[in-house]
């Protein structure tokens, strides 16, 4: 595993997100989110996941174990935090009941990490050596998003599909510009993980949804552009870390 990602890491990303997409699908077709399998299914893959980063030392690299340096390096990151309490900006509302809910909750955190270890800590920094930050911070982004059309083949309408697919895409911007500028993925796993678990206790009202969805293109692509020109942050540690 150690010489398939130092020699062709693009090809590692790849196969996580097939991996991915191949345990989630039929599960979250058949039983949903709310279901104990999903959750003994993406515990598996962050068990996995987990025993590459220790075998190849990655937590460290990825700024996932490593303390921040520079404190004032997450004032940078406010924007990213009020975006991601959007699934509740119109009430709380429980989408599931008994263990159902705790079983969602925790499926979501679990979604938190593996989606940003998949799509920032392998595919972006392998696409970043080999391309450079501007083509490595619109695939990541783009195929982050468009990777969410699994919900499709797991029965989400077509429309709702189309529409979480371009709130993904801006949510991808946002956690590559951050991950890109401050090096540390932690945060990005944090604040996807808020999105996730938030969506379980989400009124979902039309407009709430229609507010949400808009509110993070729009910030989330001032935001990614504003990350990429502010001064002070440096993105340094995360280019040797590649």
């Amino acid at each position: 595993m150690k010489n398939l990602y130092e020699k062709k890491p693009i090809l590692f990303a790849v196969l996580w997100i097939v991996l991915y997409c191949a345990v989630t699908i039929p599960i979250r077709g058949k039983y949903g989110d709310g279901s104990i399998l999903s959750l003994v299914g993406l515990a598996a893959i962050t068990i996995a996941i987990a025993a590459v980063c220790t075998g190849i030392s990655l937590w460290k690299p990825l700024g996932v174990v490593a303390r921040p340096k520079n404190l004032r390096l997450c004032l940078y990151f406010i924007p990213m935090w009020i975006l991601a309490t959007g699934n509740i900006w119109d009430g709380f509302h429980l989408q599931y009941s008994g263990a159902s809910m705790w079983y969602a909750a925790g499926s979501m955190v679990l979604i938190g990490f593996i989606e940003e270890m998949i799509f920032r800590g392998f595919l972006f920094r392998a696409l970043l050596k080999k391309r450079g930050p501007v083509i490595a911070v619109i695939i990541s982004a783009v195929t982050f998003g468009i990777g969410h059309i699994v919900n499709l083949l797991a029965g989400m309408a077509t429309t709702e599909n189309l529409l979480m697919i371009v709130f993904a895409i801006a949510w991808g911007f946002v956690f590559t510009m951050v991950f890109y500028r401050s090096g540390r993925l932690l945060s990005c796993i944090i604040a996807h993980a808020v999105v996730d678990v938030l969506s379980v206790f989400s009124m979902e009202t039309a407009w709430g949804t229609w507010v949400y969805i808009a509110a993070t293109i729009i910030i989330g692509a001032a935001y990614s552009l504003w990350l990429a020109k502010v001064p002070g942050i440096s993105c340094s540690a995360q280019e040797r870390a590649v």
